[in-house]
C-alpha cells in the first residue's frame, strides 16, 4: 500500500540535545578517528576550537535521541520489519562543539513510489540550529518494502 503523499509537511516535535564532552570522545574513538582535537580540548582550542568540535556524522546519532526515533514511520502505518535505511546527507553550515544546546526540527519533504509500488520512499529533512543560527541539514530517505506490491 502507497504512503499517503499528504503526510508530507509533517513535523516531528523540536528536540534539544547539549552536547557532551565523553560522548564526543567515545564516537571519535569508535569510528578510528585519531586526531587529538576530537578527544582532548588543548588540541582542540590550539587549534581554534572553543571546545572539542562535533564530529561530522554525530548529528545523526544525537537526532536519535528522541524518545521514539521512528515514531513518524509507525503513525503512518509502517511495519518496522519492511523498513531500510537508504540514504543519508549532510549539510553544514557551522561548527558545532562540546557544550552546545543544539535544536533538532525534522518534518517529512517528500513521500514517493517506485517499482510498481513495491518501494516507497520517506525523505526526512531536519534543520539542526544552536540559539537559532543554522548548523547543519539532515536529509534522511528510508525505503519501505510492500510485499503484498508487485515488483
Amino acid at each position: 500500500m502507497a504512503i499517503d503523499t499528504s503526510v508530507i509537511g509533517t513535523r516531528s516535535p523540536e528536540l534539544t540535545v547539549e552536547v557532551e564532552r565523553g560522548r564526543l570522545r567515545e564516537f571519535a574513538r569508535t569510528i578510528g578517528e585519531t586526531d587529538p582535537i576530537y578527544t582532548e580540548v588543548a588540541a582542540a582550542r590550539a587549534a581554534g576550537h572553543p571546545d572539542l568540535p562535533v564530529p561530522p556524522t554525530f548529528l545523526f546519532c544525537l537526532e536519535m535521541e528522541r524518545p521514539d526515533p521512528f515514531d513518524y514511520v509507525r503513525t503512518l502505518g509502517v511495519d518496522l520489519g519492511h523498513l531500510l535505511h537508504g540514504e543519508q546527507s549532510f549539510t553544514y553550515h557551522a561548527m558545532a562543539h562540546a557544550g552546545d544546546r543544539l535544536t533538532f526540527d525534522s518534518r517529512l519533504t517528500d513521500v514517493y513510489s517506485r517499482k510498481s509500488g513495491a518501494l516507497d520512499f520517506l525523505v526526512r529533512t531536519t534543520d539542526v540550529t544552536c540559539h537559532g543560527a543554522p548548523i547543519a541539514r539532515l536529509t534522511t530517505v528510508l525505503v519501505v518494502r510492500n510485499p503484498e506490491a508487485a515488483p
